[in-house]
């Protein structure tokens, strides 16, 4: 009989809590897993879901707006979305159906609510009760994080938490902030009608990303519509005939005046572990997250964290990926460490951008000119055309052995296309070897096969044995 009520305690129903209490419950561990709020976390609730049914109601917006272009005449010269709100809500409703209690019940975990404490690092108090565990794992997530700005608490904000809650959406709206968040609900709204002001403190939105890449989807956000206030610093919020007035300032100190209906705060986040306790358990923390190692191990040996409230990279398949190594480290004696060196993300503004690896910036400072980058744009691929989506560009950036340590992709499906070169990075497989697999005509892949193409080319004009031959070819001729 164990001395303990439970061999694991995940604090945290979200993405990383889910998967590390189901693979500890596959494993004969006796596992509960402690939820503050509703099960799904940030992801299903706040983030991922409902911003993913958002922007698919954008772009069908689009799509009808621009039937003419595809040979459609609707005759329709305004849309009624008024309904995409709640349209968005079911959207979440669904999803949540396919994670409630009862499910996890069913796997032999325990879905316990509440607000959990540490009383020291085997013991949490919840709902004033003492519940005890060998081991636990700290997947408690992130919130926004709202910046210290003079007159913002005197003024009405949304964040990603409250804004699926708008019944109906705002005629215009000022957006601080241009990261993930802020980039994609820019573009979302924006192509369903509200008017986008976005004020970002980088000189570029999506600071991030390849500034190729970024500095071709500012142009098309100032195509749709979107003002973009890039390098400017907010100064003071206030109430103004009604509606939000912002003041800024650039970096030379000029100021300008915006007002909008509505505020949107995303300036990024924080990590959730206030009123958790850690230091009771010996849990270092800082304001960017609880401290961990490769191993995703605490400063107290029996703990571990995963997830945003690691204060890394805040995306829930990233989360997903650190759950499975911290459960297996949790429950298991062979330790494995995280590798972060084939990352990869996609923000889905319209269009996409996808990232795996380094950008151009980050593979200079590493290789230095020993690099070479192959391009290819959207217009010049016939799918872009027969889709009209045209807009984009991939880039593929590689060592002097035709190695991939950087990909990037601004179009259609840019999502769904850099997991062909995810998958030859992290297999260490050549880029080049792309360009000899067949890919289906046409598609969006010849953003992908293309490139792949001029590296293989690049690879034959590389080549001791080639270079002999065309050598004596011109010598005969």
């Amino acid at each position: 009989m164990s001395k303990y009520d439970y061999d694991l305690i995940v604090l945290g129903g979200g993405a990383a809590g889910f998967v590390s209490s189901k693979l500890a419950a596959s494993l004969g561990k006796r596992v509960a897993m402690i939820e503050k709020n509703r099960l799904g976390g940030e992801c299903t609730n706040n983030g991922c879901i409902p911003s993913k049914a958002l922007i698919n109601s954008s772009r069908t917006s689009y799509l009808i707006k621009n039937a003419r272009k595809c040979g459609i005449d609707l005759s329709t010269a305004n849309l009624n979305t008024d309904n995409v709100m709640s349209h968005v809500r079911s959207v979440v409703e669904r999803v949540y159906s396919g994670h409630t209690p009862d499910v996890f019940n069913r796997l032999g975990i325990d879905v316990l609510f509440g607000a959990p404490t540490f009383k020291d690092n085997h013991r949490i108090e919840l709902n004033g009760g003492k519940i005890t565990s060998d081991k636990f794992i700290i997947s408690t997530g992130s919130s926004p994080l709202i910046p210290d700005v003079e007159g913002l608490n005197n003024v009405p904000y949304l964040t990603n938490q409250n804004i699926f809650n708008l019944e109906k959406l705002p005629e215009s709206m000022i957006i601080l902030g241009g990261g993930p968040i802020g980039a994609e609900m820019a573009s979302a709204l924006r192509l369903l009608g509200v008017d986008i002001s976005l004020v970002h403190r980088h000189e570029s939105i999506l600071n991030r990303e390849d500034g190729e890449l970024t500095a071709l989807l500012s142009e098309k956000f100032r195509a749709d519509g979107i003002r973009l206030f890039t390098g400017f610093k907010p100064v003071k919020f206030s109430m103004e005939a009604g509606k939000i007035s912002l003041n800024l300032t650039d970096r030379n100190n000029a100021e300008q005046t915006l007002n909008a209906e509505s505020l949107l705060i995303a300036t990024g986040r924080k990590a959730n572990v206030e009123g958790l306790g850690l230091e009771n358990a010996g849990v270092r923390y800082s304001a960017k997250g609880i401290e961990a190692d490769g191993m995703l191990r605490t400063t107290c040996r029996n703990i571990y964290a995963c997830g945003d409230v690691t204060g890394g990279h805040q995306f829930s398949h990233m989360a997903e990926y650190q759950a499975i190594i911290a459960a297996r480290n949790a429950m298991l004696p062979i330790k494995k460490k995280a590798d972060y060196r084939d990352y990869a993300w996609c923000i889905f503004t319209s269009p996409e951008i996808a990232h795996a690896g380094l950008t151009e910036k980050e593979a200079r400072n590493i290789y230095g000119d020993r690099i070479k980058i192959y391009r290819y744009n959207y217009k010049d691929i016939d799918r872009g055309k027969t889709d009209i989506a045209e807009t984009g560009m991939s880039k593929f950036i590689c060592d002097s052995k035709g190695m991939l340590v950087g990909a990037h992709i601004l179009g259609a499906r840019a999502g769904e296309l850099i997991h062909e070169a995810q998958i030859v990075k992290s297999l260490g497989i050549p880029f080049y070897k792309l360009y000899s697999v067949t890919h289906i005509y046409p598609t969006f892949t010849d953003v992908v096969k293309h490139p792949a193409k001029l590296c293989y080319i690049d690879r034959l004009n590389e080549n001791i044995f080639l270079k002999i031959l065309k050598k004596m070819i011109s010598q005969k001729g």
